[in-house]
């Protein structure tokens, strides 16, 4: 992991799954927004719209909460879980390379 990637892998570690079905996931931030955080949570929400297999976002920084319709084809539904709470898994990794990826195009 790069040092690029360090603040927008650690406003992921503070989002939580709220409610989760194949293809529609809805995160919410643990705690409050720091004024720090708030460029990362923009940044993170134009990354995933860059993900291929990101149908799309509803971004709502007030209320602390994210979105995401995808294609569970595409990303698969335990990619997310594993991707949030640090675990790793096959499609974890690969959730945090595409992420990753459009965050720095």
């Amino acid at each position: 992991m790069s040092a690029a990637a360090s603040p927008l892998l650690g406003f992921v570690r503070q989002l939580n799954i709220a409610h989760h079905i194949p293809g529609r996931i809805r995160l919410k931030m643990s705690g409050s927004l720091p004024a720090e955080l708030l460029g990362e949570a923009k940044r993170f929400g134009k990354a995933l719209g860059a993900v291929e297999g990101i149908r799309s976002i509803g971004l709502n920084v007030l209320a602390r909460s994210c979105t995401i319709e995808y294609d569970a084809r595409e990303i698969p539904p335990s990619a997310w879980i594993g991707f949030l709470s640090g675990e790793i898994t096959p499609e974890s990794q690969r959730l945090e390379r595409l992420l990753l990826g459009a965050a720095h195009a």
